[in-house]
């Protein structure tokens, strides 16, 4: 898939180890059919869920892949690698060792652990690779919902009451966590998005059921207090400066957005732009927006959501999302999909030129 050399070499990584596998075959589908084939040479990466690199021969190929009957990465024969050499990076084929592509930036487009958690950019950083989305102090203090929040805290950004469990430590008994949180309460895997393995809790029976489904995710887990709230979004983008969106509002048609009412369900919840606010909120949830985003050192494109409680105003963090899925970001950004793309490869290369400016040597 490579082109002219005047072309930007851009390799797009999709599929991954985590549950979010489906989700991410998805995004990396719409991402390669927005970027614009006079500016780019396209290679397009699939991690299967083993976590091998394949070479995905074609766009044709992954646009086969739909939520709910996504194509098998693993059929794919060539393995792939990226490596450094003398000049630049290279996409070779494991087999043979022959180059398959030089490579000028990547898009990491992975959610949830090994893709969104500062894992593969580590990588990516350690062969001096440019990549889209924030770096791996930012992808981790991002991914993992309680350390998003003791750093929030800390900052004294508003978050809801919260409680984390460790799968070898004894868990609170129900009445425990009902005295702390109230009911109902929420009780999500640490590390993990799409709301998968996320449960709404009322008593004591769902309550062992969701301990037993999210600890199939996760090592650790979350219970985080019900805030009876409208569901606001905004999105930030920007490297040196950053940048707050408009917010939006997520208008849910479940009983809360679960995994089926973002992906499966066509009516499941709708995205109202603008969100119907004050200009003093729109002013508070962009202004602290990006104060998330620099707490967590989050850089190139996020999303913050948030809740708007209903009963007094009161604005709260819910979580951030570091590699968040683009059809809704376009609208968030008010940009189209080929210039928001454009806009994160250069902040991407641009966070590269600096860092390798940066001396190694006393």
């Amino acid at each position: 898939m490579t082109g002219a050399k005047s072309k930007i070499r851009i390799a797009v990584l999709c599929g991954g180890q985590s549950a979010e596998h489906d989700v991410s075959l998805a995004s990396g589908k719409n991402i390669a059919d927005a970027l614009d084939q006079n500016k780019y040479a396209v290679t397009l990466v699939g991690i299967d869920r083993t976590g091998i690199m394949r070479l995905i021969p074609s766009l044709e190929e992954l646009r086969k892949t739909a939520l709910d009957k996504p194509i098998d990465v693993a059929q794919f024969e060539t393995q792939v690698a990226l490596i450094r050499r003398d000049r630049g990076a290279s996409l070779i084929d494991v087999k043979n060792g022959n180059s398959v592509s030089e490579i000028d930036v990547v898009f990491p487009i992975l959610h949830g652990p090994y893709g969104e958690d500062g894992t593969i950019q580590g990588y990516l950083k350690f062969i001096g690779l440019p990549f889209v989305g924030p770096s791996i102090l930012g992808s981790a203090a991002g991914m993992d919902k309680d350390v998003t929040k003791r750093l929030l805290r800390d900052a004294d950004i508003r978050i809801g009451k919260f409680k984390v469990v460790r799968r070898h430590d004894a868990p609170p008994t129900f009445q425990e966590v009902k005295a702390e949180l109230g009911t109902p309460f929420f009780l999500k895997p640490v590390n993990m998005g799409s709301s998968i393995g996320v449960s709404k809790v009322l008593d004591e029976k769902k309550y062992q059921t969701a301990l037993r489904e999210a600890f199939q995710y996760d090592t650790k887990v979350i219970l985080e207090e019900f805030i009876d709230g409208r569901e606001i979004e905004c999105a930030v983008i920007g490297y040196k400066k950053l940048e707050a969106s408009p917010p939006g509002e997520i208008i849910p048609h479940h009983d809360f957005y679960s995994y089926e009412a973002k992906y499966l369900d066509e009516n499941g919840a709708g995205l109202e732009l603008p969100a119907k606010l004050t200009e003093t909120q729109i002013r508070e949830v962009r202004e602290t927006a990006v104060k998330v985003c620099q707490t967590l050192e989050c850089h190139g494109l996020s999303r913050v959501d948030f809740f708007l409680r209903k009963k007094d105003g009161v604005l709260f963090v819910n979580e951030i999302n570091t590699m968040p899925g683009f059809t809704k970001m376009m609208g968030l950004t008010g940009r189209d999909y080929s210039s928001l793309i454009d806009e994160l490869i250069s902040l991407a290369i641009q966070r590269r030129e600096e860092e390798a400016a940066l001396k190694v040597k006393a």
